[in-house]
C-alpha cells in the first residue's frame, strides 16, 4: 500500500544532521515534505543539497518551534498528515553548562508543536528521542523495558521529560506517537553531499575524528581512559545515518497504516546495531577505513557521559521490520568522504 501518495509530512529540524538525511528518504518514498528549522545547528545551504540528491515536493520555513504563532501559520497552510520532530539542542556537555536553554528549547518547542497538532487535528508524530533516557543502564544490551535511571545530563533529562509529556498527550488526545530512542548516529549520505556539520568544536566523536584527520583540529581528545571497559574508554553503539533514516520511514508507514485503536501509543523503539564499540576501537576502524593515522590524546572524563550504552534492537526488527545492516567501517568511510568534500569546497580547491 502506498501511504506516501499526497501525504505531507512536517519535519522540524529538517536541515540538521538526522533530519536532512531522513527528508531525503521521505522524498524518495514519495512524501511531500515541509521543513521547519531555525538554523541554530544547521546551515541554509543544506536545502539545496537535499534538492540535489532527491526529487520531490519540498517547502522550507526558517522558523523556531518555540514560536507557536509561526507554527500555527504553517499548520494552517499545509494539510499535514504527520510530524517528525527532530528540532532540539543535543550536546550532552553543553547541556550541563546551559540548562535553561536546553529546557526552554527542548520542552517548550515540543509543547508548542503538540498544541498545534491538537488544534489542527494532526494525529501522528515521530519523536526523536535518545538512549540517554536510560542513564547509566543496569543491564546491557538495553531494551525498551529498561527503567529510566537518573539522567546523566540535562540533555538526557529533557528527553525523559519529553517522553512523559508525549505519553500524557497520547492518552488525553488519542494521538498516535512513536518515540525512537537513538544510540549514536554516524556517517554521511553516500553522495557525500550531506553529512554531520556541527558548529564549533564537535561534541560527538565521529565529526571530531574527521575534523582531526582533515587538519582542522590538532588532536582528537579521548575523554576518559579509566572506564571499567575492555580498553578503558567509553562504549557506544554507532548506527549508520541512512539506516536510522530508514527506520523513520518504516515507523511513519506504521503510523499511517494503523488506527488508534490498533496502536499502543506511544510506541517506543531502540535504534542501534546491538553492538558496542569503545572509543579506541572507533579510532582504529576509522584509520582502517580512511588509511589515515589519527593523532589523539587522553583527557579527563566529561560530566554527563555514561560508561557504556548499546541497544537491544529486537523490537524494531519484529514490529517495524527494520535492522541496521551497515558496518561501522563503511559508515566511517562515508563520514570521511563528506568531510573531505566539504573542506575542499570551503577552500575552493
Amino acid at each position: 500500500m502506498n501511504f506516501s501518495a499526497t501525504k505531507t509530512i512536517l519535519v522540524t529540524g529538517g536541515l540538521g544532521y538526522i533530519g536532512s538525511h531522513t527528508v531525503v528518504m521521505l522524498l524518495e518514498q514519495g512524501f511531500s515534505v515541509v521543513i521547519v528549522d531555525n538554523l541554530s545547528n544547521s546551515q541554509a545551504f543544506i536545502e539545496e543539497r537535499i534538492r540535489e540528491v532527491a526529487d520531490g515536493t519540498l517547502q522550507v520555513y526558517i522558523e523556531d518551534v518555540t514560536n507557536e504563532k509561526a507554527l500555527e501559520a504553517i499548520f494552517q497552510k499545509h494539510d499535514i498528515a504527520g510530524v517528525l520532530h527532530f528540532a532540539a539542542h543535543k550536546a550532552v556537555g553543553e547541556s550541563m553548562q546551559k540548562p535553561l536553554e536546553y529546557y526552554h528549547n527542548n520542552i517548550s518547542g515540543l509543547i508548542s508543536l503538540l498544541a498545534c497538532m491538537k488544534k489542527y487535528e494532526v494525529d501522528n508524530i515521530i519523536f526523536s528521542s535518545s538512549c540517554t533516557v536510560y542513564g547509566e543502564a543496569e543491564q546491557l544490551p538495553i531494551n525498551e523495558q529498561a527503567p529510566f535511571q537518573e539522567a546523566a545530563s540535562v540533555y538526557g533529562r529533557t528527553k525523559q521529560i519529553a517522553e512523559h509529556i508525549l505519553h500524557d498527550f497520547a492518552n488525553a488526545c488519542s494521538k498516535k506517537i512513536v518515540s525512537l530512542r537513538y544510540f549514536n548516529p554516524v556517517g554521511a549520505h553516500p553522495s557525500a553531499r550531506l553529512g554531520e556539520l556541527p558548529g564549533g568544536i564537535p561534541d560527538n566523536l565521529v565529526p571530531y575524528i574527521t575534523q582531526t584527520a582533515a587538519g582542522v583540529r590538532e588532536y582528537l581528545f579521548v575523554f576518559g581512559n579509566d572506564y571499567p571497559t575492555r580498553d578503558g574508554t567509553a562504549i557506544r553503539d554507532y548506527i549508520y545515518i541512512m539506516d536510522l533514516a530508514d527506520a523513520h520511514v518504516l515507523a511513519l508507514q506504521r503510523l499511517l497504516s494503523l488506527n488508534f485503536e490498533d496502536f499502543q501509543s506511544p510506541e517506543i523503539y531502540n535504534l542501534g546495531t546491538g553492538r558496542g564499540y569503545t572509543v579506541l576501537e572507533v579510532i582504529s576502524a576509522f584509520e582502517k577505513a580512511s588509511g589515515t593515522e589519527l593523532p589523539y590524546k587522553f583527557a579527563p572524563k566529561r560530566e554527563g557521559d555514561v560508561t557504556a550504552a548499546y541497544a537491544d534492537n529486537k523490537k524494531a526488527k519484529e514490529e517495524l521490520g527494520w535492522q541496521a545492516n551497515t558496518s561501522l567501517e563503511y559508515a566511517l568511510s562515508t563520514a570521511w568522504k563528506w568531510e573531505q568534500a566539504y573542506r575542499s569546497e570551503q577552500s575552493g580547491s
